[in-house]
């Protein structure tokens, strides 16, 4: 795995999913967000708890995860 140390996992916050520095913000929501339309200062503004590369790391974690390969197996 790349190195993420802003991103955290824990199967008893957010169901597991990845989120920043063990908060309540997931990758997911970040991710989301930025599709949106909205600018990292807006980001940074409506959630003053992250920080850029918080931000910046997200990203960069979910264009890696989006880099993983499945394997379909034919089935019997």
């Amino acid at each position: 795995m790349a190195d993420f140390d802003r991103i955290t996992q824990s199967p008893e916050m957010m169901g597991g999913r990845p989120c920043i520095r063990g908060m309540r913000v997931t990758v997911g929501m970040i991710v989301g967000q930025i599709g949106a339309g909205v600018a990292i200062d807006e980001l940074l503004g409506e959630y003053p708890y992250l920080e850029r590369e918080d931000i910046l790391q997200a990203l960069r974690y979910a264009a890696w995860r989006s880099d993983e390969r499945e394997i379909l197996l034919a089935s019997a």
